[in-house]
């Protein structure tokens, strides 16, 4: 029988015949050879949210050798996904391995990012489109502008914040100029105001890049900013690497504030069960659909747990795990109806729905014994 918060979710979607998609990445977690033999196992895959239904996305992309797909995010209508096709040479993986750091040398890595036609399985890859980089990633809808995209395009070394348009022309880079490594980049709903973190240091900007100015926090490192859905406020992680909680922002800069802390948990994810020279994938925060809280995890008793802060502090505590289980990447349905989170409760990293409290979690994955499956992302599935 469905949870009660599910059935009433499905009941609730709006000019939808079907419950919502999930989209996320399956992959190898202990293969030897390290991280490239796993990372190149990745699929971009999609499983409706109450578990039935998965399918990968344009499996050809992954069929040359050393190519892979992640899946990377959703039109705001929901009818296009976005996906992730990267590709490295087994020599320059083999030298990242021995040096323990990334060689994005042209020629030896690519990375594009490809708009999935839902009805039609079609993948457009807008990156390519006057292309500015052999890597680009993080593309996103430009928020109530239906024909402008955001990306970061990877040029000298440094990533960039870049616009372009729906069909990848006029590629727009909205640096300024200014040198660094800029990454997390997003633009505010109402689509005026651009946010990201350079050399981990949180920016605002006008949407042309324009009037950066930083959020002074006194950390040297804050990551992954995040916009709450009203606009009105930022949320980010700060403090030091390994060692940083949850802050907000409102979106002209002041007001700034330590909202909880982390408890120990380091803030990073460790996807493979084999060395990873990188480190693992970073557990970032969300905002509720009301934009009332934020999601975020938190080492108590030996378990890292999911919880949530209200915008004055106050805490509450969703899971309650074994000591040693994970939980984490934390995603909320753009309704507010459910959340879907990574586990590994199970011994094997798989996805879970539940309630918007932590209640009535039930797996919507089971990847088999060395596979996991990781980075959820909600269809919207409201209209826009």
């Amino acid at each position: 029988m469905e949870p009660m918060w599910l059935t009433l979710a499905i009941a609730g979607i709006v000019a939808s015949s079907s419950v919502p998609w999930i989209g996320y990445t399956e992959y190898r977690t202990n293969l030897p050879g390290g991280r490239y033999a796993n990372v190149a196992t990745m699929r971009a895959c999609v499983v409706r949210a109450d578990g039935r239904g998965r399918k990968a996305l344009c499996p050809e992309l992954a069929a040359p050798l050393g190519a892979w797909t992640q899946f990377a995010g959703w039109s705001p209508d929901g009818r296009t996904a976005i996906i992730g096709s990267g590709w490295e040479s087994a020599g320059n993986a083999a030298w990242e391995e021995a040096h323990g750091t990334f060689r994005f040398d042209e020629g030896a890595w690519r990375y594009d990012t490809l708009l999935v036609d839902m009805a039609t399985g079609v993948a457009t890859n807008v990156t390519a489109v006057d292309r500015v980089s052999h890597y680009n990633s993080g593309v996103f809808y430009w928020p109530d502008d239906p024909t402008r995209l955001g990306f970061t395009a990877l040029i000298g070394g440094e990533s960039h914040p870049f616009s372009m348009d729906l069909d990848g022309r006029h590629k727009t880079d909205l640096s300024g100029g200014v040198a660094g490594f800029t990454y997390g980049f997003s633009a505010s709903p109402g689509g005026h105001r651009i946010a990201y973190h350079r050399d981990y240091q949180v920016f605002l900007a006008d949407a042309d890049g324009g009037n950066a100015a930083r959020v002074d926090t006194g950390n040297p490192f804050n990551f992954a900013p995040q916009w709450s859905p009203d606009g009105r406020w930022l949320a980010f992680v700060s403090g030091e690497h390994y060692d940083c909680h949850p802050y907000i922002v409102r979106a002209d800069g002041t007001g700034l504030r330590k909202l909880a802390d982390r408890g120990g948990f380091e803030g990073v994810v460790a996807f493979l069960d084999v060395p990873d020279f990188h480190g693992g994938s970073s557990d970032t925060i969300a905002w509720s659909a009301d934009s009332r809280w934020v999601y975020y995890s938190a080492q108590i008793d030996g378990a890292v747990e999911l919880m949530r802060v209200s915008r004055d502090g106050t805490v509450f505590r969703l899971t309650h795990s074994e000591p040693g289980v994970l939980s984490y990447h934390c995603r909320v349905s753009c309704d507010g109806a459910f959340i879907v989170y990574g586990s590994t409760r199970t011994g094997r990293r798989q996805l879970y729905v539940a309630a918007p409290d932590g209640s009535d979690a039930r797996a919507i994955t089971d990847v088999g014994p060395g596979w996991g499956a990781m980075w959820a992302c909600v269809q919207p599935t409201r209209p826009h």
